[in-house]
């Protein structure tokens, strides 16, 4: 077995991120303008925000809804979002009765209405219930949007707006989803004239 060398790991890590990083800012400016312009749409006509996500992305929807609802940068008024996986009981129960596949589809028919931006994240696009929920959301007239990597799996057709982060590797399209998250955040408390 190969000595781990620590330094030799550094130096690859950190030359992986900042090579997925250039590659996202070069590629992504058109999706995030578009997402920024989607998401404000729906704020400004009294619409939500509804993220969800499994594992590491349900973490990053939990933190981005909070960055909204309670601040980003600066104390303001609260902005419209929910993230779909911290109700244990609807989870616990959805999951028990349902399917663990229609665990966000059936908080999207209850708390989702038609102009709401649906926002799934998978790094691998292929979560089975992120798609569904996509899917729920865009047949009731919400508009969908997505975080994903790879080759951005099934998520492509049932997004309005998809930013794929253009990495192979799971650790480095949930650093750049977080990145694009809470740069969401800022941008909107902008557009909002909230800050």
């Amino acid at each position: 077995m190969t000595a781990f060398d620590l330094n030799v790991y550094w130096s690859r890590e950190a030359d992986e991120h900042m090579v997925v990083a250039r590659d996202s800012f070069t590629t992504l400016s058109g999706p995030f303008a578009a997402w920024v312009d989607l998401c404000l749409a729906s704020l400004q006509d009294g619409g939500k925000l509804l993220l969800f996500g499994n594992g590491g992305s349900a973490g990053d929807s939990q933190h981005l809804a909070t960055e909204l609802t309670a601040r980003y940068s600066k104390n303001r008024p609260a902005i419209a979002a929910i993230a779909l996986t911290t109700d244990s009981s609807a989870l616990t129960a959805i999951g028990n009765d349902f399917g663990f596949e229609h665990l966000f589809a059936r908080q999207i028919e209850a708390l989702g209405k038609p102009g709401d931006v649906a926002i799934g994240i998978s790094t691998s696009g292929q979560s089975p219930n992120v798609l569904r929920g996509l899917e729920t959301a865009r047949r009731m007239g919400l508009k969908t949007s997505g975080l994903t990597g790879r080759d951005g799996g099934g998520m492509p057709p049932l997004c309005d707006v998809l930013l794929t982060v253009p990495s192979p590797t799971t650790a480095r399209i949930q650093e750049m989803h977080i990145t694009l998250g809470q740069m969401l955040c800022g941008a909107l408390e902008q557009k909002l004239g909230l800050v």
